[in-house]
C-alpha cells in the first residue's frame, strides 16, 4: 500500500506504486534521499550521466538538483519502490563525524550485500512509521543507513548554497494551497518585488514557474505515494477544481494525473 510518513528528528519515508511506464522531466529533488526499487526498473538521468536500477538495487540521490526519472514496469505490470529522506540533523551529524568522505553530488548506486541492506532499510522505515519506538533507537536505525553510504565511500550533505529559487520553494512549500504572489513572497524575504524578480531571473526562473512546479511536484508525490482522491490532492495544492488541476499537471509532466495510478484497484480519481 502506498504511503508517506514523517517523524520529526528521524526522517520521511514513502512507498511508490505505478501501473504505467512514465517519464518525469526535470524533477526537483529538494533533500538527499535513498531510493530502493522493489519491482520494475528506474532510470535516473542528469546532464552528467545515467543509472539504471533494477529490483533490489538502491541509489543515493543528492538534494538541490533536478533529474529526469523514468519508472518502468515489471513483468506483472507494476512498478514499486520505497524512498527515504533522513532528517537534516542526522545528515549533519554524519558530515561532522566523517568530513573526509566524498560528498554525493548527483547520484550514487550502493553496493548492497544479500539481505543485509534491505533489513536495514526496513528497520529505518519502521523507525519512522512506528511512533512507539523510542527516538534514540529510531535514530540509531536511521544512522545505520547512513553507515551503508559510508561503506560505499560517500556521504550526504545538506544543501549549503541556498539559491533564491530554493528559498522560495521552501517558503511556498509550507502551504501550497495558499494564494501566493510575488508581493507576499518578497515581503517574507524583506525585499522588493523587483529585487525578487531580478534574483529569480538571474537563476533562470520566475515566481509563477516555481509555484506551479512546486505544486505539481508535491501533487505527483501524493499521487504516487498516497490513496488520496485527485479532488483532495487538487485542493491541497491550491486548485479548486480537478479539471483546472489536471490541465496544469498535464502541462508540467505531459500526461494527466490519472496516468500515475492507472486503473489500480482501491484508488479513487
Amino acid at each position: 500500500m502506498p504511503h508517506i510518513t514523517a517523524r520529526s528528528g528521524i526522517g520521511v519515508v514513502g512507498v511508490v506504486l505505478q501501473q504505467q511506464e512514465l517519464e518525469f522531466k526535470r524533477l526537483f529533488i529538494e533533500k538527499p534521499l535513498l531510493i530502493c526499487v522493489i519491482q520494475g526498473i528506474k532510470s535516473v538521468r542528469w546532464a552528467g550521466g545515467e543509472f539504471l536500477l533494477r529490483a533490489g538495487e538502491v541509489i543515493a540521490v543528492a538534494g538541490g538538483q533536478s533529474l529526469d526519472i523514468t519508472n518502468r514496469l515489471a513483468a506483472d505490470g507494476c512498478y514499486r519502490a520505497c524512498w527515504l529522506v533522513p532528517d537534516d540533523s542526522l545528515i549533519a551529524a554524519q558530515s561532522n563525524a566523517r568530513p573526509e568522505l566524498p560528498v554525493i553530488r548527483q547520484a550514487q548506486p550502493l553496493q548492497v550485500a544479500g539481505d543485509a541492506f534491505m533489513q536495514a532499510m526496513e528497520r529505518a522505515m519502521s523507525a519512522i512509521t512506528e511512533e512507539q519506538l523510542p527516538a534514540a533507537i529510531a535514530r540509531h536505525h536511521m544512522h545505520e543507513l547512513l553507515l551503508w553510504l559510508e561503506a560505499n565511500g560517500g556521504r550526504f550533505e545538506q544543501v549549503a548554497a541556498l539559491t533564491m529559487a530554493i528559498k522560495v520553494r521552501r517558503l511556498i512549500g509550507q502551504d501550497l494551497s495558499r494564494e501566493w504572489n510575488a508581493a507576499t513572497v518578497a515581503s517574507a524575504f524583506a525585499m522588493s518585488e523587483a529585487t525578487l524578480r531580478r534574483k529569480l531571473a538571474e537563476e533562470g526562473t520566475t515566481m509563477s514557474a516555481l509555484l506551479v512546479d512546486a505544486r505539481m511536484s508535491f501533487a505527483l508525490q501524493l499521487l504516487q505515494s498516497t490513496t488520496q482522491p485527485v479532488v483532495q490532492i487538487a485542493l491541497s495544492v491550491g486548485y479548486q477544481t480537478p479539471s483546472q488541476f489536471a490541465v496544469r499537471f498535464r502541462d508540467r509532466f505531459g500526461f494527466p494525473p490519472t496516468a500515475i495510478r492507472g486503473h489500480r484497484h482501491g484508488f479513487s480519481d
